[in-house]
């Protein structure tokens, strides 16, 4: 986790204005957390749509379509091409399976529980609470910039997009005279995630 009590040595903080949504939108699946699993709620198995006894071990390796919603609906993230034109989110080149290996950390930790024992062909929905995807709100993260530290400054709005140059994104929430008060929480923390997913293929570990 980045220590934000440094954050005001940055050199220099890029501007890039984009959509909450849209970042995430943009990303071709869901982030790494380091949130240790807990237990799953509402679980939903369609079993008729199970077509191998082939199951998802920690190890695997798998490809799959998923749906990313909020608890209110509002969709903020799919690789489902129709599902995505629907709710108006940016076009993609392309809708390609999400595709990595279970329990390497390369997704948010309700994601990587959420698909252990599933086989090829079943789908599910599961409702992840903000600790088994990107965490509460961090109020340490939420921290004021100077101007003179923001790269190209001159007509920055509230709702720009700043990337610093250690890799930290963050949203301008305020502007005053000298400083730009910058969220560097991750858009969705502190929000509870309903995905459904969809088991394409599973390539067992060797």
């Amino acid at each position: 986790m980045m220590e934000f009590r440094n954050i005001l040595a940055i050199a220099s903080v890029f501007i890039l204005f984009a959509s909450l949504f849209g970042c995430a939108q943009g990303a071709s699946k869901p982030l790494a957390s380091t949130v240790p699993p807990v237990e799953l709620e509402n679980q939903t198995k369609l079993g008729d749509l199970i077509t191998t006894s082939k199951t998802v071990a920690k190890g695997d390796t798998v490809g799959v379509y998923y749906i990313g919603k909020l608890t209110t609906g509002e969709l903020f993230d799919t690789n489902v091409q129709s599902e995505a034109q629907k709710a108006g989110l940016p076009t993609r080149p392309s809708y390609p399976l999400l595709t990595f290996t279970v329990g390497a950390g390369q997704m948010i930790s309700g994601f990587d529980t959420a698909v252990v024992g599933m086989k090829e062909g079943e789908e599910k929905t599961v409702t992840l609470p903000p600790a088994q995807a990107y965490g509460e709100k961090n109020p340490e993260a939420i921290i004021a910039v100077p101007l003179d530290k923001i790269g190209n400054s001159t007509g920055m709005k509230v709702g720009a997009i700043l990337y610093a140059q250690n890799g930290a994104t963050g949203k301008v929430i305020e502007i005053n005279a000298t400083d730009a008060k910058v969220d560097f929480n991750h858009e969705l923390a502190g929000q509870s995630l309903v995905f459904t997913i969809k088991m394409v293929n599973i390539t067992k570990a060797k």
